[in-house]
């Protein structure tokens, strides 16, 4: 009896699997067509993207541009505008160093010289904890660096 399952089962399988054979063939091909359209698709916005950077390079775009669309709203319904001059002006005014500052921001030190450089504009995330710190009063911050230590 046990021959006759064996049999039986390999007769099965033998059978699924010629049924099966035109399906799985039609399905290689699409994906053998889906993944070479993949890959021209990626050379096309490597292309593209390398294109992009040596235009805003020959124009020089300003950071502070993207700035102004991420910026979060005040309580009158105005944008609030980041400015690179205030940043700096409210880490001297706290008396505390860049590296406090990231602290106070939770980045990093070298993105908070960039920031206050104009050299980099920061995230939307980080535009709202930079609202907050320039909202902040000296007490404040100075406790907020003690409970961090």
């Amino acid at each position: 009896m046990n021959t006759f399952s064996n049999a039986f089962r390999a007769e099965v399988v033998r059978m699924a699997r010629k049924e099966l054979k035109p399906e799985l063939q039609s399905m290689r091909k699409a994906l053998t067509s889906h993944r070479s359209e993949i890959a021209a698709l990626k050379r096309e916005v490597k292309a593209l993207t390398s294109q992009l950077k040596a235009t805003q390079k020959s124009v020089k775009v300003p950071v502070q541009a993207s700035v102004v669309e991420e910026a979060p709203v005040r309580k009158g319904g105005r944008k609030w505008v980041f400015k690179p001059e205030a940043l700096a002006a409210k880490r001297s005014e706290l008396g505390i160093s860049a590296q406090d500052m990231a602290k106070l921001l939770q980045a990093s030190s070298p993105s908070v010289y960039k920031w206050e450089a104009g050299k980099a504009a920061p995230r939307a995330t980080q535009l709202e904890r930079i609202h907050e710190v320039l909202g902040m009063g000296k007490r404040k911050a100075l406790a907020l660096l003690a409970d961090g230590q």
